[in-house]
């Protein structure tokens, strides 16, 4: 429970054709800004110990992958995998765009008890 992590920033380097290249970039670019002023002014105004917000905060961020996963269910989740799946292996644009198309609607199915909400892309 004591481990002691360094909040470094990252900015890489990774090759072009990295399949994590994407998560990558994402990261490089939010290492740009400390988080640390944030959760210190959040701390002293709750009353909250720091490392436990740091905690917290790494634990809902790494959970939510779960908790989606939960929420829409393995066989939806796989469903959309192999569309994307799918457009990439034939990869052509009109693949591309009739995947987009093709989770699109099925985001829309998932979101139906959202309907209250607007409306999104169409």
């Amino acid at each position: 429970m004591g481990d002691a992590i360094e909040l470094s920033a990252w900015q890489g380097p990774w090759a072009a054709d990295d399949p994590d290249a994407n998560f990558k970039a994402e990261i490089a670019l939010h290492c740009l800004e400390d988080p640390l002023p944030t959760l210190r002014r959040l701390a002293a105004s709750t009353g909250v110990p720091l490392g436990a917000l740091v905690r917290y905060v790494l634990v809902r961020w790494a959970g939510a992958g779960s908790e989606t996963l939960l929420a829409a269910g393995p066989t939806i989740v796989e469903r959309m995998w192999q569309v994307a799946a799918d457009a990439k292996a034939e990869g052509t644009d009109a693949a591309c765009r009739d995947a987009l198309q093709t989770l699109a609607e099925m985001l829309a199915w998932l979101r139906l008890p959202l309907s209250d909400r607007d409306a999104g892309p169409t």
